[in-house]
């Protein structure tokens, strides 16, 4: 993509590529953790020994991120709880936002700097992309993540890149990742995003008229990562009161590091 709009502008509501400078406030990372069960680490890699590896795309200014953190290891729950739900493991999280901006605040805040790294990635440049990752995964001797995370990103890769950059996109992760959580945005929101563009005098998005890939998109998301990435899907946990599905998959193709 290409570099976000200024962090000094007046139309932060624009945000073509879902780098709201505010996002977590009117979408609190709660509405998605309340949703996950309890010691879902643990009940996917029950034996793992060594640091599981976490992939956040999007990360935005990093709330959720810490969020998902806290609960997979049931820190937030160590006070109550004499064995926390995720004591037992260990979790390295990369995460990625393609908002410099975004990234310097979650670098600023983030309680947990030697477990959770925040950096400037647009994840659809390759060029950039390949050598970062393969970089953060060659320290732990990996050659890709046991869990990622891509909570309401692909609606701004889709709009900005169109249907090919979306199955792109789909494969790219299910190639990256054993587990992977998505929170797919509904096409009403990309029907907001273009009117959002329209009111402030902005171009549309380039590829929004053009989408052959639309109506129900959690199904459309479903089928691609299952029909065309050898993936399947694991569980729905519901939906957030906004109404978007946290939708599980794992890899077909990959034996989950600690599995029987």
């Amino acid at each position: 993509m290409a570099a976000p709009i200024s962090r000094s502008g007046p139309e932060p509501a624009a945000a073509p590529y879902g780098n709201f400078p505010n996002y977590s406030r009117f979408h609190p990372p709660e509405g998605r953790i309340s949703l996950l069960p309890q010691g879902l680490l643990r009940s996917l890699f029950p034996a793992a020994t060594r640091p599981l590896l976490g992939l956040d795309v999007g990360c935005n200014s990093g709330e959720l991120s810490v969020a998902l953190y806290q609960h997979l290891l049931g820190l937030q729950d160590s006070s109550s709880s004499p064995e926390p739900a995720g004591a037992d493991k260990e979790l390295k999280l990369l995460c990625c936002d393609i908002d410099p901006e975004l990234i310097r605040r979650a670098q600023q805040s983030s309680p947990f700097p030697a477990s959770i790294s925040f950096a400037s990635l647009d994840i659809m440049d390759s060029g950039a992309r390949e050598p970062f990752l393969s970089s953060f995964l060659q320290r732990f001797g990996c050659s890709s993540f046991d869990i990622g995370f891509c909570m309401s990103v692909t609606m701004w890769i889709h709009l900005n890149h169109g249907d090919r950059g979306l199955l792109e996109f789909l494969a790219l992760l299910a190639s990256l990742c054993t587990f992977l959580l998505v929170e797919p945005q509904p096409w009403r929101c990309y029907r907001a995003a273009a009117r959002r563009l329209r009111r402030l005098g902005r171009d549309d998005f380039e590829h929004f008229r053009s989408l052959r890939i639309n109506g129900d998109m959690a199904e459309s998301i479903t089928r691609i990562l299952t029909q065309e990435c050898a993936m399947e899907l694991v569980c729905s946990f519901g939906s957030t009161s906004w109404d978007r599905s946290l939708l599980l998959f794992r890899s077909t193709a990959a034996r989950p590091e600690g599995s029987d």
